[in-house]
């Protein structure tokens, strides 16, 4: 044994070839952390001092290669300062490339998951063989950094600087095919066979079959492109890539800049250019809230992977309503493989909700993620029928009909009598009280909310929904098959609206108030989208539909009437009950805050619309100037403090659930991190001094909690600051 550590072993075989392999301890998967980091410099230090070795194999004893570097560590290390940055940076730097310099040559045989970090090393040896099933890729530049081990340097010296661009500006994940045909890897071979493929590379490089040194000198030598491709490659990129990935993420146009930068130069000067790129970005606000927002993910998903242990399995499922809604809920079971039955009691409802599943496949079919075979074969798992005849086998019933409490009430108690007495319920209401529906059913505790986001194949969260008698089966069950679905299911406790329309509708309510004051609404929806978010109030209130707003309104003015109160109520007194009772909708009628017109492709494009504009100056009571400060601060003050308040009223179960969320239910901006993260950004304090100056002129709605003023007090915040690594 060369060397032996907690993470790292290093073994030397008859054939005086050294087997280096990572098997992190008392873990499911490698990572990078500081002390593997550690390990792996004392490692090939051990090669170094080695006499007579003539290869090396890197190795991996885990399902995956190496998952990446330890985000847990990111936020702290982001803590010291840019300096110290860039001296880690130089320090690992120094340790792949005394792995690139080994006197004898080097192949990875990458067995599974190789990200960020894990790629980076195998890109230090010489040759690379894959395992089919296998996957690399370079992610960082979705946490709003960009590869700062040697990434952008290498790649593009193996792959080309349009092929790197691709991979990196994009962070994506790339099969092991297309990874051999940019020549990324050197062999592509079943997981069997990954050893002998990997050791036969070696021997043939030992033998001189094969030039190890000039795979070296590639990459660690400037970029060949003369100015003409350079113009190509780069210039282009970074107009594309800025368009694509917007304002707010600078991380792949600077990513572009690195390699361009770098392009020129041999090996430790481009490497010096990403680290100092590198501390830049991890400066950024940006970089430490999606970094953030990924230590959030892994919060839900643990707690969603804890629910699954406990739950009894959803072989079979049906959805009861047979709409958009039905439809999209039945395709996304099918999708994923999980038989479904599509109940109505009419058959043009069971077309319309066939026909919503097939054009979703066709689509599939069209991106070429699905074949026309593979599309017929998950057609089949959706059994459209009119009757309950096979009801009595279904696991899982979600209900998805009208939302109108006695419908709703009359379906569920008629399918409770049909169905086996551990089945589930579940109801996919947005506003309804899960205990009000449970009233009248003889197993209340089988019962919960299951509440899907339109529209369903796209919106990632579901939230699954805790009546005062629901039992933790119906719950595991649910969140089990939210998570089969490939859903991010998040428990939250009944209350009107629940989480994410409790939180959304103060927004909308703050909308409400400036219009009121005479603002334009054209100029809110700018100001916001320019913020961060997908579409502006009046324009997500369009998408919503009036009269879904106005319905659900009622509810959380009649659940919250000190708050919320002016959100209900009849008549037009504001301009969301002024579209409303003039018959505009929204997008569903065509017209609504905008007219909407078909563009090329059939879909919705909003206009200016005066009559809209008319209505709105109708319900003002007077005319105001508002800055864009103001703007943003009467729109997400009041949001901000109702996730506050779910928080307090143990609606939701942690600052980090509640932040998910409200960026995988409504869009939230996911580089401002969340309601509650964006609050910690501004400090707390700052935060409740904002409230309380609006709250003397607009009321209650912007009125911090007593708990808030208490953190104000104390200097307390959302999240705990990142422990120094």
């Amino acid at each position: 044994m060369i060397y032996q550590g907690n993470a790292i072993t290093v073994a030397r075989g008859g054939d005086d070839i050294a087997t280096l392999t990572f098997d992190l301890q008392g873990e499911s998967v490698n990572k990078l952390s500081s002390a593997v980091i550690r390990e792996l410099d004392e490692a090939v230090k051990a090669l170094q001092t080695e006499n007579d070795l003539k290869g090396l194999v890197l190795a991996s004893a885990k399902e995956a290669f190496i998952v990446g570097a330890d985000i847990t560590e990111f936020q702290a290390m982001f803590g010291k300062g840019a300096e110290f940055l860039e001296s880690m940076l130089y320090r690992v730097h120094g340790i792949f490339n005394a792995i690139e310099d080994l006197p004898f040559p080097t192949v990875t045989a990458i067995n599974g998951l190789a990200l960020g970090g894990g790629c980076e090393v195998l890109l230090s040896t010489d040759f690379r063989v894959m395992s089919d099933t296998a996957q690399i890729g370079l992610p960082e530049t979705q946490l709003g950094i960009l590869p700062g081990w040697g990434g952008c340097v290498r790649l593009p010296r193996l792959v080309g600087a349009d092929n790197a661009i691709e991979w990196i500006a994009g962070g994506t994940q790339n099969k092991a095919e297309a990874a051999l045909k940019v020549g990324a890897v050197d062999a592509v071979v079943p997981a069997e066979q990954l050893e002998e493929a990997a050791r036969d590379i070696l021997t043939r490089a030992i033998a001189g079959e094969l030039d190890y040194r000039a795979r070296r000198e590639e990459k660690t030598q400037p970029l060949m492109l003369n100015p003409i491709e350079q113009m190509m490659a780069f210039e282009t990129a970074k107009g594309y890539v800025a368009g694509k990935a917007g304002p707010h993420y600078p991380a792949p146009v600077e990513a572009i800049k690195v390699i361009q930068k770098g392009a020129g130069e041999e090996r430790a000067r481009a490497q010096a250019i990403e680290a100092k790129a590198f501390a830049k970005l991890a400066m950024t606000e940006v970089a430490f809230n999606l970094v953030g927002l990924f230590m959030n993910d892994q919060v839900v998903k643990k707690k969603g992977g804890q629910y699954e242990k406990q739950a009894r399995s959803v072989k079979q499922a049906a959805v009861l309503g047979a709409g958009i809604m039905g439809g999209g809920i039945a395709y996304q079971s099918a999708s994923k493989g999980t038989p479904i039955l599509m109940k109505d009691i009419k058959d043009d409802a069971i077309e319309l909700g066939l026909k919503e599943a097939r054009k979703l496949f066709t689509k599939q079919v069209e991106r070429k993620k699905l074949t026309t075979e593979q599309m017929a074969e998950k057609l089949t798992n959706i059994r459209p029928t009119l009757s309950y005849g096979d009801f009595g086998h279904v696991d899982l019933v979600v209900e998805a009909v009208v939302e109108n409490p006695k419908v709703k009430d009359a379906v569920l108690t008629e399918v409770e009598g049909l169905v086996g007495e551990e089945t589930i319920l579940a109801s996919n209401t947005s506003t309804i009280s899960i205990t009000r529906l449970a009233q009248n059913l003889k197993r209340p505790e089988n019962f919960c909310g299951m509440h899907f986001f339109n529209p369903v194949h796209r919106m990632p969260l579901v939230e699954v929904i805790r009546g005062e008698k629901t039992g933790d089966a119906a719950v595991a069950a649910t969140v089990a098959y939210a998570r089969a679905m490939g859903k991010t299911p998040i428990v939250v406790n009944d209350c009107p609206g629940f989480l994410v329309n409790r939180v959304l509708f103060p927004y909308f309510g703050g909308f409400s108030l400036l219009m009121e004051q005479g603002a334009d609404f054209h100029r809110v929806d700018k100001i916001m989208e320019t913020f961060g978010w997908p579409m502006g109030p009046a324009y997500l209130l369009d998408v919503v539909g009036l009269d879904t707003a106005v319905h659900a309104g009622e509810v959380m003015a009649e659940g919250f009437p000190e708050r919320m109160g002016s959100l209900g109520g009849e008549g037009d007194k504001s301009a969301i009950q002024a579209m409303f009772k003039n018959e505009r909708l929204g997008q569903k009628n065509a017209k609504g805050f905008y007219a909407y017109e078909e563009d090329k492709k059939g879909k919705p494009k909003k206009v200016r619309d005066e009559a809209a504009i008319s209505l709105v100056k109708g319900v003002a009571k007077q005319t105001r100037d508002f800055s864009d400060e103001e703007i943003i601060a009467r729109m997400m003050v009041p949001l901000c403090l109702e996730t506050v308040r779910c928080l307090e009223d143990d609606i939701v179960g942690s600052a980090a659930e509640a932040d998910m969320a409200l960026i995988y239910g409504i869009g939230f901006p996911p580089f401002r991190g969340g309601a509650l993260r964006y609050i910690d950004a501004m400090g707390v304090d700052a935060f409740v001094k904002l409230a309380d100056g609006l709250a003397e002129e607009l009321g209650p709605l912007y009125a911090p909690t007593a708990k808030l003023r208490e953190m104000a007090a104390a200097g307390e915040t959302f999240y705990a600051a990142p422990a120094q690594a």
